[in-house]
């Protein structure tokens, strides 16, 4: 690997690093919203059918489809900052790998 290629290697890196940053933060987000989201649709159904049971207004909250949706959200933000961090882990291995292969190559020319 040349120098022009360890240069595009940290380029990626932080590109990666700037979108797993992203990806980790909404998922954060949507875990923290998940919990407003569930309190907003409990309140709803108390208003909807007024003195309903605390246990009853969650199970209205957890059936509602909005809450379904911020799951499917959650997941996908879930997904996608892992896959970030496999990608930011795949380009520390290259560019360890590099490293090796560059320590090697002086060994032996000290060797010589």
């Amino acid at each position: 690997m040349n120098e022009e290629k360890k240069e595009s290697i940290f380029d990626e890196m932080e590109r990666v690093a700037a979108e797993y940053s992203q990806a980790k933060a909404n998922a954060i987000y949507l875990t923290e919203f998940r919990k407003s989201k569930k309190a907003i649709l409990m309140k709803e159904a108390e208003s909807l059918k007024p003195g309903l049971a605390g246990n009853a207004q969650e199970r209205e909250a957890y059936s509602h489809h909005e809450y379904k949706e911020l799951l499917l959200g959650l997941r996908e933000a879930t997904e996608m900052a892992e896959a970030y961090k496999m990608k930011w882990e795949i380009l520390r291995m290259r560019f360890e790998k590099w490293r090796s292969t560059q320590a090697n190559k002086r060994a032996e020319a000290n060797l010589r």
